[in-house]
């Protein structure tokens, strides 16, 4: 995964100024915290966190009704 370094915020900064991620995050996008020198805490715009939540939710109810579908045959056979 590629981070854009302008997106990073140590975490005693994040602590000590928290209104500087907001705005980070406002202009940017999104905000990563590091601790220990790691990112940890990713920090996006809700409209985002919810578009991002809706994709994965897509994907695995795809991944689910094709795992069924390509298995329909066995689960047969196992509810007998």
């Amino acid at each position: 995964m590629i981070i854009d370094t302008s997106l990073l915020v140590p975490m005693t900064e994040a602590n000590q100024n928290f209104s500087k991620v907001a705005r980070l995050v406002d202009e940017k996008g999104s905000a990563i915290i590091m601790k220990n020198n790691k990112p940890r805490y990713a920090v996006m715009d809700f409209s985002e966190y919810e578009e991002s939540y809706a994709k994965r939710n897509e994907l695995f109810t795809s991944t689910v009704e094709s795992l069924i579908s390509e298995n329909m045959e066995a689960l047969r056979e196992l509810a007998k």
